[in-house]
């Protein structure tokens, strides 16, 4: 696939530079635009072998102009999946996972956006359990499964332990050809297991 029309305004390479440009891309998008693309995933996820196969469901918390979760989310809970958000461990690359059950009850981390409080009775290691289903959030993705995220490092150590099936939501006009390509493939990123767009799943050769 090429890359998006927005991207022939110049070419750019490095991570730094990137994550720029997608942020740009990204944010040029109409609410509708957006909001039309995120349902369409949603749809393909829920509907997805993977996701009715999964007893976990170990998602992001989608805020601002990120793809949509919490229709996903709610659905999980309709089909009585256990969820799981993330609560990044200040001063560190780690994530903790703990059990929710609504959108109540949630707080302001130290990255800005809501987590779930610490609770050791509801902390649950997705890289631990069977049958678990992660959803990756990402500013690019690529058809080799590689992802350019926002630079804490968060969901690279994540995927590095996990061994479960991971699946990157990504709106269309986001997905590049090889970020490799790009100079933003590190010897220690992990690629997905595949990403849902609104108009397909993609499915790396090397995982399929």
């Amino acid at each position: 696939m090429a890359l998006p029309p927005d991207w022939k305004d110049g070419p750019v390479s490095g991570k730094s530079a990137l994550r720029k440009r997608c942020r740009a891309i990204r944010a040029s998008l109409a609410p509708n635009e957006r909001g039309s693309a995120d349902r369409s995933i949603a749809y393909r996820i829920i509907h997805s072998p993977e996701f009715m196969d999964a007893e976990i469901i170990a998602s992001y918390l989608s805020c601002g102009a990120e793809v949509d979760t919490h229709a996903i989310i709610e659905r999980a809970w309709i089909m009585g999946k256990t969820v799981v958000l993330p609560r990044c461990v200040a001063g560190s690359r780690l994530m903790r996972w703990f059990k929710v059950d609504s959108f109540e009850g949630l707080e302001r981390g130290s990255l800005g956006v809501l987590e779930p409080y610490v609770d050791p009775g509801r902390e649950v290691d997705p890289c631990g359990k069977r049958h678990v289903l992660a959803l990756v959030p990402g500013l690019t993705f690529d058809m080799q499964g590689f992802r350019l995220g926002y630079g804490g490092g968060f969901y690279d150590t994540f995927l590095e332990r996990f061994d479960g099936i991971s699946l990157g939501l990504c709106r269309e006009v986001q997905v590049v050809d090889s970020l490799e390509a790009l100079c933003a493939v590190d010897s220690h990123d992990v690629p997905v297991g595949a990403i849902a767009t609104e108009k397909r799943l993609i499915v790396p050769s090397s995982n399929s």
